[in-house]
């Protein structure tokens, strides 16, 4: 029997054990990694050490371009390729092909960064090939396992890639007005894919977490908010500004009005539900701020498009981020569905990111520490996140150790020959 247990003890440490195979099995694993600690070091770099940015993406469009397509958008692609495969029944992306487009991304951001003109055009190229193969993964998945309802997704993705590319080209032009314009464009794309993948998963774990809840998916109200923000995107390329932020505040009531009919008193005690549903209410409240400012009737520090762009990037997008990070990780891991401190913390710590820097841009004397204390609890959060989640992410998914399942197969086992014996 001793040698038994020495066996089952052997076999449960090395299924534990860091695996290249495990972590590359589905691409939320090395992709939210990736992000993740994207996030923290960007930030760092662009608050506490923005000499080492180099050239031709340097300053403002550096920490834009970074923050939405190397961060938010790196996550997005991570879900929808792990989530598609539970949509279709086949895996998108794995092994030695997924460590290829991670290394893409890898590449993009190093080139970005360090490498001059020639490494922005290889930084470039290799990140429209990182969009453009989890677009076409993607979409082969779907059409395969006849997941017709997501057929849009992977032209999003694409559509991801080509807002960059416009963006990037803006950005060596040296026109700042376009460049922001293309980065409101790539935003506003970004926020059509959350908008989507939120308004599923937000009523469907909340009605798996809270017995007894039943809500309304929403799937006609997101039929229309999906119509209208695409509109949106083609009229702020048209450049119809007055239309374009006519369809966002449609878009961002529409938001509002969900999050309403999903009864967000009945999760105020599930911490991994309500910061879904206040990244939902910044997502919808952003789009509205951003409709205001695309009108032309803000004023005062209204009239920057970093207020809008703030609420929809750290309060919309970051908030949905770490809640989908631990909820999404946890599950496909095979983990209890529970937070633990650290978890919490990373939470409460983010929300606290996205006040200290929207208090940071009104003109103050104390702006310039808002804003370095908003980077601290951004870089904390995400920290935290890392410090918790890399050592399951590198490993096989949990299974319950031997002698977890030792009480009750022996229990078994007795009762079994108790019966043999009467």
């Amino acid at each position: 029997m001793a040698d038994l247990l020495q066996i089952e003890e052997r076999d449960t440490a090395c299924a534990n054990r860091p695996n290249m195979a495990a972590f590359l099995g589905l691409g939320f694993r090395p992709l939210y990694i990736a992000g993740a600690g994207w996030a923290l070091i960007s930030i760092a770099l662009w608050i506490f050490a923005p000499q080492f940015i180099g050239q031709p993406l340097s300053a403002v469009a550096w920490h834009a371009h970074e923050m939405l397509w190397g961060f938010i958008a790196t996550i997005a692609v991570a879900f929808l390729l792990t989530a598609s495969a539970t949509w279709t029944g086949f895996n998108p992306l794995k092994g030695a092909p997924l460590g290829m487009v991670s290394l893409l991304w890898v590449i993009a951001r190093l080139g970005f960064l360090f490498g001059g003109g020639a490494g922005f055009w290889v930084a470039g190229i290799a990140e429209l090939a990182f969009f453009a193969i989890s677009a076409a993964c993607l979409m082969r998945v779907m059409i395969k396992g006849k997941s017709r309802r997501n057929y849009g997704i992977p032209w999003l993705v694409l559509g991801l890639g080509i807002a960059d590319v416009l963006y990037l080209q803006a950005a060596l032009k040296g026109d700042y007005i376009l460049l922001m314009q293309r980065f409101d464009l790539g935003m506003i794309c970004m926020a059509v894919i959350a908008l989507l993948i939120a308004r599923r998963v937000i009523p469907f774990f909340s009605m798996r977490m809270v017995p007894g809840l039943e809500l309304p998916m929403q799937a006609r109200s997101g039929q229309a908010q999906l119509a209208i923000s695409v509109l949106a995107i083609a009229l702020g390329i048209a450049g119809l500004a007055q239309y374009m932020a006519a369809a966002l505040a449609v878009a961002g009531v529409i938001s509002l009005w969900q999050v309403a009919s999903w009864k967000p008193l009945a999760v105020m005690h599930k911490p991994m539900l309500w910061i879904l549903y206040l990244g939902y209410v910044a997502l919808g409240a952003g789009l509205l701020f951003a409709a205001f400012h695309a009108s032309g009737l803000g004023a005062g520090a209204l009239a920057r498009s970093a207020v809008h762009v703030h609420i929809i990037g750290m309060g919309g997008f970051g908030l949905l981020i770490i809640g989908m990070l631990t909820r999404t990780a946890l599950g496909h891991l095979g983990r209890p569905l529970a937070l633990d401190r650290s978890m919490l913390a990373s939470y409460f710590l983010m929300m606290a990111a996205v006040a200290l820097r929207l208090a940071a841009l009104w003109p103050s004397a104390a702006s310039g520490w808002l804003l370095q204390a908003a980077a601290s609890c951004w870089i904390l959060a995400m920290g935290l996140y890392l410090w918790r989640f890399v050592p399951m992410l590198i490993r096989p998914r949990y299974t319950p150790p031997p002698a977890a399942a030792a009480p009750a197969a022996g229990k078994a086992v007795n009762m079994a020959l108790k019966g043999k014996a009467s």
